[in-house]
């Protein structure tokens, strides 16, 4: 995996949005997976920023969410349609059809599933994700793929375990139904993708950033299934390094690579 390590949460967006507008411009219909979560806001606010500026344009790209909770309309205040709707998709250019969020609003299990696979099939007819952008959870999740989820799994039902439930609560009003159960994209689905970005920031997730770089692969760290990517790139700020036992390895890792792109080894 390729760790970069910037100075600020602020420089690990710009990085971000630098690697999107990339895949928007170098493709002719870009397909990109996006996140929701606090982390991605200030990459989604640059990018509107460069879209209105006329840096970039969306018109062509079609975009995939990782996950929606279950049994909340999509026009819920707190459903992650509505999420990026506000942070994104009503700022930009973007064709709306060609945004996709899982559909989730069913309480009926069969239903559910087949929206699971339709999402799948959906991912697969637009030729599949260039470039799926990630956060990572407390606890190492993925998307909303909680500890001990399979490394093969698809686009299905997810419980949410209960660190997620607590972390989410302070988006809910009291006496509000929160949902403990979400339709999420799969590891699987995931790995997949031609290229992932995940972006950490923060002290709270430097524990889970070392699970997921550092410690073995293992189900009950789902990010570490990135180790077995051939393209994963994980941007960090300070804080979320701060205890990674090879960082300044990292560092000196990512200041060769960059030698070698302009032609030079010293």
């Amino acid at each position: 995996m390729q760790v970069i390590i910037l100075p600020s949460a602020h420089d690990v967006s710009l990085y971000a949005a630098d690697r999107v507008a990339d895949v928007i411009n170098s493709k002719t219909n870009p397909v990109l997976g996006l996140a929701t979560g606090s982390t991605p806001i200030a990459l989604y606010k640059e990018l509107v920023a460069r879209c209105q500026s006329e840096q970039v344009s969306f018109c062509q790209t079609i975009s995939f969410n990782l996950d929606e909770y279950i049994g909340i309309a999509d026009s819920h205040a707190q459903s992650y349609r509505t999420f990026m709707n506000q942070h994104l998709f009503d700022h930009i250019d973007i064709v709306r059809s060609n945004t996709h969020v899982p559909l989730a609003e069913s309480q009926d299990i069969d239903v559910l599933k087949d929206s699971a696979q339709d999402y799948e099939n959906s991912i697969q007819q637009a030729g599949g994700i260039d470039l799926q952008i990630l956060g990572i959870g407390v606890n190492g999740h993925i998307g909303f793929n909680e500890p001990t989820s399979s490394f093969a799994s698809r686009t299905r039902i997810k419980t949410l375990s209960e660190s997620t439930v607590v972390a989410n609560q302070r988006f809910f009003k009291e006496n509000e139904y929160q949902p403990h159960l979400a339709l999420t994209m799969g590891i699987g689905t995931i790995l997949e993708s031609r290229a992932v970005l995940l972006m950490a920031t923060g002290k709270a997730k430097a524990e889970a950033v070392k699970a997921m770089i550092e410690g073995p692969l293992s189900a009950m760290c789902p990010a570490s299934a990135l180790q077995l990517h051939k393209t994963a790139t994980l941007v960090l700020d300070e804080e979320a390094a701060s205890v990674l036992v090879l960082k300044e390895y990292y560092q000196w890792c990512e200041q060769k690579r960059q030698q070698l792109q302009e032609g030079r080894l010293i």
